[in-house]
This record gives structure tokens, sequence and C-alpha cells, in this order.
């Protein structure tokens, strides 16, 4: 979802009771702390951030779009007309936001404010309480970001009455009669409307000012003092709730990550893109629609304390937004880091009539204890640390290879990553460092002791960033092993936290908040970057994952790729070019033979499908249809997975069960480097 704050503002949602008679008359003023927050942002925006950017009037136009889009992000509420009538200010949000003027950002939400509360009622009045007829053949474009917006009023309502005749027709599917379709419809649009009233000055500076930062690039953002508290609380890495990185996705609130060592990754049901639908407390408690919540109400109702129940109805997001809901029970776990920390396994197989074991080490962040190294602990906790210690351990245990499982790695400390990839080399660069004046500075492994010198294979996935990336890049331009997946997420820029007090000598009372602010760009020791790009592959998998729809590509202000001077190091001899060929053939060959792996790609396409497949249609028999289609398809893919995991590709390869097919297909590619190894 591009218009991240787009429902922050119009489903701001509470639990307690609502009241359909309550007004709404409150009108915003900005709060004189602002003015200096502004003046003092900007000047460090044009001075420190690393694009030096200036903020212009070209700069001015694509804030005040993106504003608009940031309120209103699905074009539910305001008229073109609203949006002609805001071009006054597209070439003035500069000089006033140098003066201090926040004033626009307060007129264009009053706007919007005095639009939602029109049809809001609308729908309360007019739709919620309608028997729709079904049998229609009509649609719903549920992606409003790439619609027009509406020319009129009359053309706005019916987006509306689509909107709701497409949620009724969901809520008849799932089996609610129309007395309780009404009631839930009521209930969510009145809990919309109060939600309205519970928005402050200080949501609306917020949001405006993150609609600037991120003009810069996405990483770049305003912390607001409430918002810096739970940023600096997230960073210890101690979370209790259910595992999964939540963001909103229109009126849905939609998994973004599995975190690791959670309990929505140990019972493995829900996955990335699911969208959460309802929550119920217990095993036993009433399950409460979330459909249009504020994000931040949902993750109250799913957090909980330690040991408790959480039940999740939720749309699957590899069935498309045509399915039926489903529901799965966790038991909330306090995350800590020792919960995150690398693991291995060992896959024992055969090839060609050998018995091999293949060792699989799994890295879920790169992760450092910085205080137990700062008093001076001998046993602290790191990445590298561990893996080292998982190295010695497979060793001992005779693994004929290692796989390195960098999946849904997001990142996390540099430093590790640079000496985790000592590990495998003997010395020498590993990053380069660009800073917003241009220096470069080199990370080097400088420890000749190499942990591990045999077959290596690092897997990677979209979601694999930043640090990920780094360690990956690297393996892969030493030529010490093969990467393997999808490619990576493409974030290749580094950020830091200032407080705007050190900048500001503030009055009695007055608080301020803080600039997260990009300052540093990532390179390969190549002296390519990976921003954008990430590390493509040696060997690519199929992915559902689209680079404009996932990873950094997606933001359209994010900073773009470019090269520097490339460092001297020295290449190994564990992989050269003939191989990773004869690799790849072999695995495409397995592609279109290995029953296990045609099907995955066709379940991949599948997932694809669905999730581009925006427009639902507004027919009974014709979404039952898709329902039904869907759930086949799915039925069948795992059918095909169970099934194929028992067997290798051939009477000669036989690895033991494996779940995961990408592992699966690891195995495989490992195994073929073992016996065709060179240098």
């Amino acid at each position: 979802m591009k218009y991240k704050y787009f429902f922050f503002f119009i489903f701001f949602l509470i639990v307690r009771p609502l009241f359909a008679q309550q007004t709404d008359t409150t009108v915003f003023k900005p709060k004189p702390v602002y003015s200096k927050e502004i003046q003092t942002i900007v000047g460090i925006l044009n001075f420190n951030h690393y694009s030096k950017i200036k903020f212009n009037d070209s700069l001015s136009a694509v804030i005040l779009n993106q504003y608009c889009l940031n309120l209103d992000g699905g074009k539910y509420f305001f008229l073109k007309s609203d949006i002609d009538q805001f071009q006054k200010y597209a070439n003035q949000l500069d000089d006033l936001s140098t003066a201090g003027d926040v004033s626009p950002a307060y007129e264009i939400y009053q706007v919007f404010r005095n639009r939602f509360n029109y049809q809001i009622n609308f729908i309360l009045n007019d739709l919620v309480k309608q028997n729709f007829d079904f049998s229609v053949e009509e649609d719903f474009e549920t992606n409003r970001d790439k619609m027009p917006w509406c020319k009129n009023q009359a053309e706005l309502n019916d987006v509306w009455r689509r909107n709701i005749k497409n949620q009724a027709l969901s809520l008849k599917l799932s089996g609610k009669k129309q007395e309780d379709i009404t009631k839930i419809l009521t209930e969510r649009y009145e809990r919309m409307k109060k939600s309205m009233l519970q928005f402050r000055s200080d949501d609306v500076f917020e949001a405006y000012m993150n609609t600037i930062t991120e003009a810069y690039d996405p990483h770049t953002s305003y912390l607001s003092p409430k918002t810096a508290q739970r940023f600096n609380e997230q960073m210890t890495l101690s979370l209790e709730g259910i595992g999964a990185r939540l963001q909103l996705d229109n009126d849905y609130t939609k998994i973004a990550e599995i975190i690791p060592g959670g309990p929505a990754e140990k019972m493995g049901v829900l996955k990335v893109n699911d969208r959460i639908v309802g929550v119920a407390q217990g095993v036993d408690g009433v399950m409460v629609d979330v459909i249009g919540w504020r994000l931040d109400d949902v993750v109250k109702l799913i957090k909980g304390p330690k040991g408790t129940t959480v039940r999740i109805s939720y749309l699957s997001g590899e069935l498309g937004l045509n399915s039926l809901p489903m529901e799965t029970t966790l038991v909330r776990e306090k995350i800590k880091l020792e919960d995150q920390q690398a693991k291995k396994e060992i896959v024992p197989m055969t090839k060609d009539g050998k018995a091999l074991r293949m060792g699989v080490i799994s890295i879920p962040s790169f992760y450092i204890d910085w205080d137990a190294m700062q008093r001076g602990e001998a046993n602290y906790t790191s990445t590298t640390r561990d893996v080292e210690k998982l190295l010695k351990e497979l060793e001992a245990e005779k693994v004929d290879g290692v796989i390195i499982d960098l999946r849904n790695n997001g990142g996390g400390s540099l430093l590790e990553a640079i000496e985790l990839t000592g590990l495998f080399i003997k010395k020498g660069p590993v990053v380069q460092v660009r800073n917003s004046a241009g220096r470069v500075e080199v990370g080097e492994d400088d420890n000749p002791t190499v942990s591990y010198n045999g077959p290596l294979l690092v897997m990677t996935n979209r979601f694999s960033a930043s640090a990920s990336e780094i360690f990956a890049g690297a393996i892969q331009d030493y030529n010490r092993g093969i990467v393997v997946g999808e490619t990576t997420y493409g974030k290749g820029t580094v950020q830091n936290v200032q407080e705007l007090k050190r900048f500001i000598r503030p009055a009695v009372g007055e608080e301020y908040g803080s600039l997260k602010l990009t300052f540093q760009k990532f390179y390969r020791v190549t002296g390519n970057s990976t921003q954008h790009r990430g590390v493509t592959p040696d060997i690519v998998y199929p992915s559902a994952f689209d680079a404009n729809l996932f990873g950094e590509s997606a933001n359209p202000s994010a900073l773009p790729w470019d090269q520097i001077k490339g460092t001297l190091y020295e290449r190994t001899g564990a992989v050269n070019k003939q191989l990773i060929a004869t690799l790849n053939k072999n695995h495409l060959d397995r592609m279109k033979t290995d029953p296990l792996l045609k099907k995955l790609t066709l379940e991949v396409e599948e997932s694809k499908r669905a999730f581009n497949d925006s427009k639902v249609s507004l027919n009974e028999a014709t979404r039952k249809r898709l329902q039904e289609e869907a759930e086949r398809a799915k039925n069948n893919a795992s059918l095909s997975t169970s099934l194929g995991n028992k067997e290798g590709v051939t009477p000669a390869t036989k690895v033991t069960k494996v779940d995961d097919a990408y592992l699966y297909e690891s195995i495989l590619i490992l195994s073929e480097m073992i016996n065709s190894r060179v240098g």
C-alpha cells in the first residue's frame, strides 16, 4: 500500500460503545511548537539528508499531492474539485514551511474531515440497511489508488454503494443473515464515525511532517514524542503478542512480516499478505470485526499477556479477496533476543547412491547484544558468535555442505554482516559506505581465520534486506558460494535518529519529536549499490512478489541505484561461471519435470494472479465459483507438496522429507555443488 497514512486518519478506531447522535464540530489549529519543529526539520533535510535535495517548488507540488493521498489514498472522500482547490499551495509549501507555517495541512485536513462526516452519514442512513440484489452482474475495484478522483458526489456515492455491497456479500457468503449483516456494517461505520472524534492536532501535524520527510526518501520520517517512545520500545526486541508486523492496506490490516521465533512462525498458518478481518480473545470470546480499524487499535486487540490465547480471522493472501475468512488460534508469547538467534538443522539425503548430510543454518536477523558487549562480558550474544559455534558443531557432525538461510531476514547490525562474512573468507573488504559528503569508508574483515571452507549456499527472498544483502552480495562477489532464491529487497541506505531538542531551545513544558534521517548508502566491493536492485541470485526461484509492489522499488521516493569505484579484493576459487551455468541448467530442467517444483510454479502464479486481481465480483454465483476454484487450487498445491517431498527428482536422489519446497530445491543444488566442486 503506497499511501500508508490513509485510514490512519479515517479509521482511528476504538472498542468502546458508539453513539450515532454525536456530531463533529471540531476545528483544529496548529500549536506554536509546530512552527519551531518544521523549521528545524526542513533545515536538517536540506543540509544533512544524503540526497542533497532542496525543499523547492517542485518538491512542494509532490508533497501536496502525496498529502492528499495520505489522507485519502483510496479516493473515497475528496472530490476532484477539492484537489483542484488545493493546487493554490502547489508552489507554496516550501516557502511556508521555511517560515514555520503549517496552516495548509490543517486547511486540507478540515476539508477531508467534513467530506468524511458527510460520507459516513450517507453510508449509515442509506447503504448499510439495503437488501442488495446479488444477481446483478457488476464488480468493485478494491485498488482505488489507481482510479481518478470522483468528479461529483453522485459518482462517489456509487463507489460507496459498490464498496458496501462487496462487504455485505462477503458477510453473506460467510454465513451471516441479513439482520446480522446490517448490524455488523452499522457498527463498523459507527466506529469509523466515532474514531474521527478521537483525532487530535498532533496527529495532523505528524502525518503532514511524514509526508514532507518521506518525499526525500521512504526511510526518513518524523517521530512525534509518543511515536519516538514506541520506536525505542520496539528496539528492545521484547514483544508480547503473536509475532507479526502489521500494516494497513486500504481498510484491511495486512501481515507485512512474520517475526522469527514468534507464535505465528511456530504455528506456520499465517503468512505474509494475509489480511486480518477479526480478532477474538480466548477460546470462546466474541470475534470482533476489525475491517477499517486503525492499525494501533488492531494491535491492541492482538497483543496481550504471555500465555493468553487470541483467535485471528483472516483472508488468505494466496486466495485473494474473493475467498472466505479462515480462523487460527495462537498463544501469545514474549519474543526475546534468544528466540531470534541463529539455529541449525541437519538434513540427510542420498545422491547417486552416496549418503550426504546437509547443514542448514537459519539466521532471522543480524543481532548483537550491545549492552553486554559494552559491559565487557566475555560471552555476549551476537550473530557471528552464534553461527561460528553452529559451524563447529556441524563440522563435528560431518556435514558435507552448509546452507545459510537469510529468507525474511530484514537486516540489523552492519558490523555483524561484516564479521559473519569473515567466517567464510580469509580477509578483505566486505562493504563500502558513502556518506552525504561523498566520503567512502570500507568495512573490512581483518581476521585471516576461516571458520568454514566447504561447499556453501545462501538462500534469499524478497524480504532479505539491508545487512542480509551485504552478506549475500559479499559471498557472491568473492565467488565463495552460490546465492539462490528471490532477488532481495533492495534497501541500500543507512539511517540514524536525531532528537530535535538538540537543535531547539525548548520552552517550559514543550516536547519535541525526533527525525529518522537517511545519511549513508551501502555499496558492494564491486562498487555497485544494493539500493533498488538488491542482490540478484545466481539461481532464481519462482517468486510471487513483484519488485514494483514489494521492496524498495515500490516506493516512488526511494533513492536511485548508482555505482562508485570498486575496491580491491581477492576472489576465491570455490565457484565459477561454468559451475553456475551447469547448476542453473539442472535447476531449470527440474522446474519442468519435478512434480513438486511444477506445482510450486503453478502455486506462485496463482498467488500472483490473486494478488493482482483487485477487482471483485458483486455477483453471488460468480463469487462462489471463484472461491471454490481458489480453494481447489490451494488444496491441489498442498497435496502436491506433501507428495513431492517424499521422493527426490530421480530414483537416485532422495531427500528426507522437507516441507519447504524452496529448501528442498536448495538441498538438491548443494548436492550438485558437492559433486562438481572446483578449486
